[in-house]
């Protein structure tokens, strides 16, 4: 059965102005254009803002290609008011043809960001242009909503957190007095909550509580019992799926799209127009969302569920469990670039026969649950999580055993986390997830990829390669429409050329450069490392050397960390690739951006040797491709947390002589910010002077 229409059409027609009506024949896409102008002015006004030509061209083009069914890259940096370009037109075309869009973010803050803010501005002022108000719903993975039936005791305690439960797929932990509650407190405080709330979800929880606690309180879309649930006229992820079908807009977020690739089509209402916003990480969430992972010990859990949970016979499950520990304690660390070996092979088919045996068992079991007079209690819901858990373990002991890997499909390695502390488990990712992409995401609907960072050494096309544009049936084409800043005049690129080519970590040169330039600058420095080690060596030295406050990503929660720097201008926080991104402190606070190298894949990462391999054998050049693309993707991310605003000065220094020597050096630098460049010492270390003196 088709999805409902977003909104009522005889409504629409009878609010819309004379000649107007989206019933009307003569209804165009000049029209609309139009209409989305005059709507985007109204939301600009309702701001206190001003019109600005970027903004205004990317509202245009991004009319045209929803109302030609076309597919659009653009660029816009930062400041240039995205969100409204892309929201407004879409909305205005809900209004005028009935169709629905898709909105994806990159994270479920920005989500909420887009749901709260931007969304509403938009659909007031495209109800003061049009007369009618677009409707904008909210859709997350089903464990980010609470389960009543869970909460009133329908399922059992989920003592061990497996690689397939609910609590190893929920976010983080919140930052708050929550997570400092004991679990049972949580617990309490999550059922006084289920009683106020109206959404379910669980960042509409203030203060929040831990992962552990939250799994008592959610479920996998797997492991929930449908209509068979006696509170399922009250299940907050059904909810929100049906607003979902109705809305016009329905904003979401990129994991769910992987969900989608991944062969769930259905985790998505029916759209005709996707958004996609931070478009640059829609490929490695996709690809994220790709990757199984599987050891001895997940075999061990999932076999304690199904036994437990579903009173079944799980011996041979156990036994293969073991083989494939021994099959893999053989193994080093690494990629499987030829295979899989024999013995791993082989302990994998026996596991995949085990696993086949106790899934039918367990559905037995299920069967037999559901026609026990109907009952869903805590028995059904058990049965529930050791089926979802077998058959997740399943499905990934299938594909393994597939030909994906010698197809070259998939990459598989063997890795032992937690530097070897946990035992080893072979690990199985897409290499390419460009077609997937094309074929799920893309076809038969209009699409918008936008993001600050889009032109790759000033080209769009390695983008559009690696979000499948290029395979798409309709016609992609690229557009920038700049920023409003003017980073020539705002920030200086600095590159010490007579700095030692890095190494492994960080060299003694490159650290006394780190604290000569926070010197300079009197703190005001985010310093983005290659490494973990990197960034603690750079914290250590600038605590020992200098009087500024430091702030260390592992020291705290990293939220914390940021607010903090953020609150102390002369403060300098220092780490790895957590920060390359979102990290938006505006203000002479962040004045000074240091990168210690070129942030290239690590040599040995599978993902990494097997896309570069791919290509080369394809024709391509499998560096400049992979390695460099994805260097320059994060040095301009890194490079744009400089500037945020008009009035931000400062110096973005990479300490790896590279970015000006080597012969991919241009590629990387017309990938950054277009910054004014220098390699002089002395010229940056008095402009940082005078920064402070200035301030």
């Amino acid at each position: 059965m088709s999805a409902p229409a977003p909104a009522d059409r005889a409504e629409k027609d009878a609010a819309a102005p004379a000649g107007t009506s989206s019933a009307d024949p003569g209804a165009s896409g000049t029209t609309e254009q139009a209409r989305t102008r005059a709507a985007l002015d109204a939301a600009v006004n309702a701001l206190g803002g001003s019109p600005r030509e970027g903004q205004i061209e990317m509202a245009r083009r991004v009319t045209r290609a929803i109302t030609s069914g076309g597919h659009l890259l653009v660029q816009a940096g930062t400041g240039t008011g995205k969100s409204l370009a892309y929201l407004v037109p879409a909305m205005v075309h809900a209004v005028d043809a009935g169709e629905r869009t898709v909105v994806s973010t990159a994270t479920l803050a920005l989500q909420r960001q887009v749901l709260t803010k931007d969304a509403p501005l938009a659909a007031d002022a495209v109800e003061r242009t049009t007369g009618v108000r677009p409707s904008v719903a909210l859709l997350k993975g089903w464990q980010n909503y609470l389960c009543r039936h869970r909460l009133a005791g329908g399922y059992p305690d989920d003592d061990a957190d497996t690689l397939f439960s609910a609590a190893a797929a929920t976010p983080r932990a919140r930052i708050g007095e929550g997570a400092e509650q004991s679990l049972g407190e949580q617990v309490v405080r999550l059922r006084q909550w289920a009683e106020q709330t109206d959404t379910g979800d669980r960042d509409d929880l203030v203060p929040g509580v831990s992962d552990r606690a939250w799994a008592q309180a959610s479920v996998t879309a797997a492991e929930c019992l449908g209509s068979s649930c006696p509170l399922h006229d009250e299940c907050f992820p059904v909810l929100a799926r049906a607003a979902a079908a109705e809305a016009d807009v329905v904003v979401t977020n990129h994991a769910m799209l992987g969900i989608a690739v991944a062969g769930n089509p259905g985790v998505l209402p029916e759209h005709e127009v996707l958004v996609v916003d931070e478009a640059h990480e829609l490929a490695d969430r996709v690809r994220s969302q790709g990757t199984a992972s599987l050891s001895a010990a997940a075999v061990a859990r999932v076999a304690a569920t199904a036994r437990r949970h579903a009173g079944v016979l799980v011996n041979e499950l156990e036994e293969a469990g073991q083989t494939l520990q021994l099959a893999l304690a053989e193994l080093p660390d690494g990629r499987l670039a030829d295979g899989l070996p024999p013995a791993l092979a082989d302990a994998l088919t026996l596991l995949e026969a085990a696993c086949r045996q106790v899934l039918t068992d367990v559905r037995e079991a299920a069967r037999a649950a559901n026609q026990g007079g109907g009952q869903a209690g805590a028995e059904a819901g058990g049965v529930a999580l050791a089926r979802t858990a077998v058959a997740d373990m399943t499905e990934v002991v299938e594909r393994m055993t597939s030909d994906s890997v010698a197809q070259r499909r998939d990459v598989a390695w063997v890795e032992r986390p937690r530097m070897g502390a946990d035992p080893p488990r072979l690990t199985l990712a897409p290499i390419d997830v460009a077609g997937s992409v094309a074929d799920t995401l893309l076809a038969d609907r209009a699409a918008v990829l936008t993001s600050a960072t889009l032109a790759l050494g000033g080209s769009f096309n390695p983008m559009a390669a690696a979000l499948g544009l290029t395979l798409a049936d309709a016609d992609w084409e690229g557009l920038d429409v700049g920023t409003p800043f003017d980073y020539a005049r705002q920030g200086i690129l600095y590159t010490p050329t007579h700095l030692p080519r890095p190494g492994t970590g960080i060299s003694a040169e490159a650290l006394e450069e780190v604290v000569a330039l926070a010197e300079a600058s009197r703190g005001g420095m985010l310093g983005l490392f290659s490494s973990r080690r990197a960034a603690d060596d750079a914290a250590a030295l600038l605590r020992e050397r200098t009087d500024l406050t430091v702030y260390a990503q592992g020291e705290d929660r990293l939220p914390t960390l940021v607010e903090a720097f953020a609150a102390d201008e002369d403060a300098c926080l220092v780490g790895t690739l957590s920060l390359w991104q979102g990290v938006d402190v505006p203000g002479r606070t962040c004045r000074l951006v240091v990168i210690d190298r070129i942030p290239f894949p690590r040599p040995d990462d599978p993902v990494a040797q097997a896309r570069s391999e791919a290509v080369t054998a394809a024709g391509g050049n499998g560096f400049m491709t992979v390695s460099a693309t994805h260097a320059a993707l994060l040095l301009a991310q890194g490079a744009g947390r400089l500037v945020r605003r008009a009035d931000d000065r400062g110096v973005v220094a990479v300490l790896d002589p590279r970015l000006r020597t080597a012969r991919y050096g241009a590629f990387l630098a017309r990938s950054m910010p277009p910054l004014w460049p220098t390699r002089d010492r002395d010229v940056v270390l008095g402009a940082l002077g005078r920064l402070v003196v200035d301030s």
